[in-house]
């Protein structure tokens, strides 16, 4: 995983996938996807950390290269 994404990448990113923002308090983002019951917080920075990230993929079930196709 050498690319780093940013926050607003992987807010469209998980849009497409079929997410909404419900509220955003400070830099975090809430999301949730109504059809899988999955809510998940993305941190509005410009670039996210790679724990976060796999923490963002594990809980929303995206792999890094779906992830590179919906940005």
């Amino acid at each position: 995983m050498s690319k780093t994404f940013s926050g607003k990448e992987v807010i469209k990113a998980l849009r497409r996938f079929g997410y909404y923002i419900d509220h955003q308090k400070g830099s975090q983002v809430f999301m949730h996807n109504m059809n899988e019951k999955k809510s998940v917080v993305v941190p509005y920075h410009k670039e996210i950390k790679k724990g976060t990230l796999n923490n963002i993929l594990k809980k929303t079930g995206l792999t890094i290269e779906k992830l590179k196709e919906l940005i």
